[in-house]
């Protein structure tokens, strides 16, 4: 048989049950959702269901008037939807590279645009980064979660891990951050010197400052944000 027949391909392809649970990497860059219930996941991302699934964008008063007007504030308000009911859903956003977290009662911040799915029982809440908003298109928000349950957020290429220690301030450009540790607060500083090498359009460098205990995640990608993406 030759290796390029189609009993090939789909041999190589094809999806295969890992049972590893409610999240499960099909591929890299392919998220299975096997759930019974409520997931939210990013609006947009379902490529593939199967079973009985009904998806709902995310309702105005959802979550509550506080976190509608951030929302609305950040132009993201169809962000999320809502996969209801029994069975498989795939998700995937632009071919990105997937990471799941297991929180157990730990918190953390994902980049907007990196969030692709989580349970319904974590805790979240928007936090727009004020201070780059009229620097950068659209500006920049970030989602806190903490709680019992799953994550899963994307990144172009392989994301970096950092540790960030107490009198080591680690910086990283808007761009390329991805997701922190719950705890940490960033600054935002510009470098007028190094406006020539990284400036944004703005004139200055604009570099978040991570100071105290924990980690902070970039890709090797500087990502471009838009008002309504």
């Amino acid at each position: 048989m030759s290796k390029y027949s189609i009993q090939q391909f789909i041999q190589r392809s094809k999806q295969v049950d890992k049972d590893q649970g409610l999240f499960e990497l099909e591929t890299e860059r392919i998220l299975e959702i096997n759930f019974n219930g409520d997931i939210w996941a990013k609006m947009g991302s379902m490529i593939s269901y199967e079973g009985t699934i009904k998806f709902q964008r995310e309702g105005i008063l959802e979550h509550g008037l506080g976190k509608l007007m951030k929302k609305a504030f950040t132009g993201e308000g169809s962000q999320l939807m809502k996969a209801s009911g029994k069975g498989k859903l795939y998700v995937a956003d632009q071919g990105k590279k997937i990471t799941i977290l297991d929180l157990n009662g730990d918190s953390i911040f994902i980049n907007g645009n990196d969030l692709l799915a989580f349970e319904k029982g974590l805790d979240w809440d928007i936090k727009l980064m004020r201070r780059v908003a009229g620097m950068m298109a659209g500006g920049l928000f970030n989602v806190r979660l903490e709680g019992q349950g799953m994550v899963a957020f994307t990144s172009h290429y392989e994301p970096l891990t950092l540790m960030v220690y107490p009198g080591q301030p680690i910086y990283t450009d808007p761009n390329a951050t991805v997701a922190w540790s719950g705890n940490l607060q960033p600054e935002f500083v510009t470098d007028v010197q190094l406006k020539t090498f990284l400036g944004r359009g703005s004139g200055e460098s604009i570099q978040m400052k991570f100071a105290g205990n924990g980690f902070v995640v970039v890709q090797p990608f500087e990502e471009v944000y838009t008002s309504g993406e």
